[in-house]
């Protein structure tokens, strides 16, 4: 079995590359469109609110893609339903391109939503049921890196290219990583662990519903679960939803020198997700959080409700949105984690619809910020960010610590 393997072999490095990936792709098609705003609005007439709209709904879909596919991989296997999300999420991207209309840029926004929802629970249930415990953290973060490469991805896309080739080309070449599904799957192993399940309890016998995470066993632990992604994905979106504009439009910056900035702020939350992993696995999931939390929170607090104390020194800008990224390397810890407090049956379900119902609720994110801005500005609403990022360090402890622990097939 690859999970009971000292050693990693050429399967395990196979399910790493294509679960990171899909989580880089996931995160390029789905932020790809904050760096479209402006051209849209030119050709499309769409107003802010109109936008928060989209940028809501792609959202709340992925909450919706996290329990359909998260139900469907642990009845039909990690393989087979991570290829499935990549497909859909690339073909909803690519199918932006030919919109002529609010009503259907929602729709294949939707679509976008779902394969994304259900990318991230099925590739990190991969990674957590295949690689050895006392790895298991640092490589659910080495996963977890694809989402900063992937806004870089969508940061140079944006930026650079899309005023070259324009905003509907930028959409349809997004289609290229489904080829990844053709290039890379059939060097993959389904998971050894639900296989195993499999075996004990036959497809047409598994009972596996959204009643279960409501069941005694379950209950308690996924409402903890559900808080803790709340609390990040609020941080985390209250952060970047509007943060190019915010920079282009309330601190002066071009369209260039914000991407340029954004571009640091990935490269913070690479080193960030991958040290996470190492400190989770060395100190524990719960030491972990708190202190990615606390980076997270000072350096935002720093880019906008004290931006006059750096405005002038382009360093401390530098490091401060460099510490911003760094921080949001405790989304590194969710893969390992929720592996950890969730039974084989229903890890991918529960998984899921954890992380992605509260994605999904950041529907309210673009309308809320939106709405403090008129009064506060982006500044304002963005600040709100650093709350929700203390708020999760705290809220961490109320978990029991797991760090090296070993699953099982029940």
């Amino acid at each position: 079995m690859l999970s009971d393997s000292p050693r990693l072999t050429k399967a395990h490095y196979h399910i790493l590359l294509m679960s990171w990936a899909g989580w880089l792709f996931d995160f390029y098609d789905l932020i790809l469109y904050s760096f479209l705003l402006i051209p849209i609005s030119q050709e499309l007439g769409f107003t802010k609110m109109e936008h928060s709209l989209v940028l809501g709904t792609s959202l709340a879909m992925t909450a919706v893609g996290g329990i359909l596919f998260g139900f469907l991989s642990d009845k039909f296997g990690r393989k087979r339903i991570l290829q499935w999300t990549i497909f859909t999420y690339s073909v909803g991207t690519f199918m932006c391109g030919f919109t002529q209309s609010l009503w259907w840029l929602l729709l294949w926004r939707s679509v976008t939503g779902l394969g994304v929802g259900g990318e991230w629970a099925t590739a990190q249930t991969y990674i957590g049921e295949t690689f050895p415990p006392r790895m298991r953290g640092r490589f659910g973060a080495y996963v977890q890196t694809g989402a900063p490469i992937g806004i870089a991805l969508a940061t140079v896309v944006g930026s650079f290219v899309a005023p070259h080739i324009g905003w509907r080309a930028s959409f349809i070449v997004s289609f290229l990583p489904a080829l990844l599904i053709f290039k890379i799957r059939k060097d993959m192993p389904e998971s050894d662990l639900w296989i195993a399940r499999k075996n004990i309890v036959p497809c047409h016998e598994e009972k596996n519903s959204l009643r279960d995470l409501l069941g005694r066993e379950i209950r308690r632990t996924f409402l903890l679960a559900l808080v803790l992604t709340l609390l990040d994905m609020s941080a985390y979106w209250f952060t970047y939803t509007w943060l190019p504009s915010y920079l282009h439009e309330e601190r002066g910056f071009s369209l260039v020198r914000s991407g340029l900035f954004m571009l640091v702020t990935q490269l913070g939350g690479v080193i960030g997700y991958v040290t996470f992993g190492h400190v989770a696995d060395r100190l524990g999931r719960r030491p972990a959080y708190t202190i990615y939390s606390v980076v997270m929170a000072a350096g935002l607090l720093m880019i906008t409700l004290f931006w006059s104390a750096i405005a002038m020194q382009p360093k401390l800008i530098f490091i401060c949105m460099f510490v911003v990224g760094l921080g949001t390397g405790m989304f590194g810890g969710y893969g390992p984690l929720f592996s950890e407090i969730f039974p084989t049956r229903i890890r991918n379900t529960a998984m899921g619809t954890a992380f992605n119902l509260a994605r999904g609720v950041q529907f309210f994110t673009p309308v809320i910020i939106t709405m403090i801005a008129t009064r506060y500005g982006l500044e304002g609403g963005i600040s709100l960010a650093a709350l929700f990022a203390l708020l999760t360090g705290l809220w961490i402890w109320v978990f029991p610590e797991t760090k090296g622990k070993s699953l099982s097939a029940d």
